[in-house]
């Protein structure tokens, strides 16, 4: 594994179960370096979709990636709260400062109010088919997910909004250093 250190720059590259490039966003700032999980933060980044198409984001986002758990959870600062956007997905690895990891399809979509909805079942039960996700994924994503509802629902770890924001402060600072180099 490389050397990881806070402040760092990576980009981030999503897969598909067959290995194919899913999606990739070309920055991400090291903010936390945490035994079970590593915390990023970026904004307006590129990303760039598997057919090509690229764009960027709109609002300053806080990320987590964790090494034993298949989901990540990316914190969005929008003006009217903290939304959160949760992929089911393999724990990462890093390569060549990118971090990698399987996307699943399945998506928990929670919102500043606290109320939450699952996206793409559809997508997921038509990959799950086409891609052989085997017996075991498929229960650990499952049981995953409802882990990650009940984390939201306690505004546990990521889905606290204080320490999003506490985290949204440490990008700023990072941020802005690497502005002046």
């Amino acid at each position: 594994m490389d050397k990881i250190e806070i402040g760092n720059k990576y980009s981030i590259h999503s897969y598909k179960h067959d290995g194919t490039i899913h999606r990739s966003w070309d920055e991400a700032i090291l903010l936390e370096i945490n035994e079970d999980y590593l915390i990023f933060g970026n904004d307006r980044t590129l990303v760039q979709e598997s057919d090509g198409r690229t764009w960027k984001t709109k609002e300053p986002a806080i990320l987590y990636f964790f090494k034993n758990r298949w989901f990540n959870i990316i914190s969005q600062n929008k003006s009217d709260g903290i939304y959160y956007y949760c992929n089911m997905a393999s724990p990462y690895i890093i390569e060549d400062n990118t971090i990698k990891y399987i996307d699943y399809d399945l998506d928990l979509r929670v919102f500043a109010d606290g109320s939450y909805k699952v996206l793409d079942k559809s997508e997921y039960k038509y990959h799950k088919g086409v891609m052989n996700y085997p017996k075991e994924i498929d229960r650990i994503l499952n049981e995953e997910l409802k882990d990650l509802i009940r984390m939201a629902k306690d505004k546990e770890g990521a889905f606290n909004k204080e320490i999003i924001e506490e985290y949204y402060e440490k990008y700023k600072i990072i941020k802005k250093k690497h502005e002046k180099c």
